[in-house]
């Protein structure tokens, strides 16, 4: 019965040592691609003038809509800003897989998997953590214009709601951006997918009109649509009080709940990184 714990002892310092390693690597690995950030910082500073002239934009040209013409009656600004947070986070996420792939095309990922890393996890966790970072803040700067230009500010569990949402949809994103950097042979390709899915999933979604407004067929694509899933829960945290329970999504298959918008997004992570691990344990072994 003594001898037991003299023997778990070497087990849980390997643990432990294999944790800090991985720790160490992700964070040198993380670190590298923020300074390429400092280096390029127009990246950034385009990733949120973007979506800042959108909000500004499409929310003076609505200004004077009608009274009554949106769900609740809020302005369209405010109806908006849900969706231009959510579509600022998800362009961030797809990108994710483009330092990976121009790692591969000058070279570097072959001199990373050649390098004695503890685990090849690591190459994977710093592009998570460098999209999530780099999202949250963009997302957090709509949110602080949107609230300048009077369109509201969630309060304690609202922006935790918010938040919450956003790193379920990043992380999403981000899994199948650096599936697409393995699988497809060069930045053009990915760069096309890029281009070709962002427009038409931010218009066959909520972010611009409710589904009330749209045509049969396309209220069935927004209702299946993962940016509506996002968009839904962010604009309840910003209405207030919060309840999850209600009914964010009349959807013409049923009615979902904030509970049911949340679980949807959990499926869809845990489905995509489920999908990829093959395909990542292949290339990066």
């Amino acid at each position: 019965m003594t001898s037991s714990p003299l023997k778990a002892a070497p087990s849980l310092d390997t643990d432990r040592g294999a944790l800090s390693e991985l720790s160490q690597e992700t964070f040198a690995l993380t670190r590298r691609l923020f300074l390429q950030l400092a280096r390029r910082p127009s990246t950034l500073v385009a990733g949120v003038l973007q979506p800042l002239i959108w909000l500004t934009l499409f929310g003076a040209l609505f200004a004077k809509a009608p009274e009554g013409l949106l769900p609740g009656g809020i302005s369209y600004g405010r109806f908006l800003g849900a969706g231009v947070i959510v579509f600022t986070a998800f362009s961030g996420a797809l990108n994710a897989g483009l330092p990976v792939m121009f790692d591969r095309e000058f070279g570097f990922l072959n001199r990373l998997l050649v390098a004695p890393l503890r685990s090849r996890s690591s190459i994977v966790l710093a592009s998570v953590l460098y999209i999530t970072v780099i999202s949250l803040l963009q997302s957090l700067a709509i949110m602080a214009t949107a609230a300048a230009l009077g369109y509201g500010w969630p309060g304690g569990a609202g922006l935790l709601l918010v938040l919450v949402t956003l790193l379920l949809l990043v992380f999403a994103v981000t899994a199948l951006s650096l599936g697409l950097a393995f699988a497809l042979p060069g930045h053009i390709e990915l760069i096309a997918v890029i281009f070709v899915a962002n427009l038409p999933l931010l218009f066959a979604s909520t972010a611009l009109a409710p589904l009330a407004f749209m045509p049969n067929w396309m209220e069935w694509l927004a209702s299946l649509n993962p940016l509506t899933f996002a968009i839904e829960p962010i604009r309840a945290a910003y209405r207030g009080p919060l309840d999850l329970s209600e009914v964010l999504l009349e959807a013409p298959y049923g009615d979902i709940t904030g509970f049911g918008c949340l679980a949807v997004l959990v499926v869809l992570t845990a489905g995509l990184f489920l999908l990829i691990r093959p395909l990542l344990n292949r290339k990066l072994t």
